[in-house]
């Protein structure tokens, strides 16, 4: 009987010391995700961060012959695929802390409808992430007056994070990395707008 009893008794110890080291185990988890999660946020809204981002999936290379930024018809455009991620891309900046951005957008339409589909707030487009892709003979002047406008921007931006959406051409002229659609770029600025450090932020799924 006694043995039973030691036995019941050992159980049932083993059993809360399982319980609490799970406890523990996920008040951890919990802890990391959240710490995780706001540093993303806590960094964009310093002036030192900003989040550059390629547009989402748009099928091809480049734009048609003879098309127009004016008419979205005549360009390469996002596919239902790419304006799904967008959303996603957008719903995964919310949890991290993003809740509401300075967006600024090329003037092409697959990179003005992934802003907007981010849902972050008003998209401003800006000509210093208007692709070259048509003539890369502008990248350094490009790339000059997109340093240019970071730098204005975060003095200006307060708090808010400041999210970029441009092209691939523009961003590994920036960086020096290729990048897929819909990745992101966390990248340490200086007071010139010159990138000093960067983080890959791959497309969330």
């Amino acid at each position: 009987m006694m043995n039973h009893l030691t036995l019941l008794m050992s159980f049932q110890k083993l059993t809360l010391r399982l319980w609490c080291a799970l406890t523990v185990v996920l008040a951890y988890t919990m802890v990391s995700t959240t710490a995780q999660a706001s540093d993303l946020s806590d960094k964009l809204k310093s002036p030192d961060y900003v989040l550059l981002m390629r547009h989402t999936r748009a099928p091809g290379n480049g734009d048609p012959a003879n098309y127009t930024l004016d008419d979205c018809k005549t360009q390469r455009n996002l596919s239902d695929e790419g304006r799904k991620q967008a959303v996603t891309v957008g719903n995964w900046l919310k949890k991290q802390g993003v809740k509401t951005a300075d967006v600024q957008s090329s003037a092409w339409c697959r990179c003005k409808d992934t802003a907007e589909l981010l849902n972050l707030g008003p998209v401003a487009v800006e000509p210093a992430l208007a692709s070259f892709f048509d003539d890369m003979a502008q990248a350094k002047t490009q790339n000059q007056k997109l340093e240019k406008f970071i730098a204005s921007r975060i003095k200006t931006k307060g708090k808010q994070a400041l999210v970029l959406v441009t092209h691939h051409v523009n961003i590994y002229e920036f960086m020096g990395e290729n990048i897929a659609s819909g990745d992101m770029v966390l990248a340490k600025v200086n007071s010139n707008g010159k990138m000093v450090a960067y983080k890959l932020i791959p497309r969330p799924n």
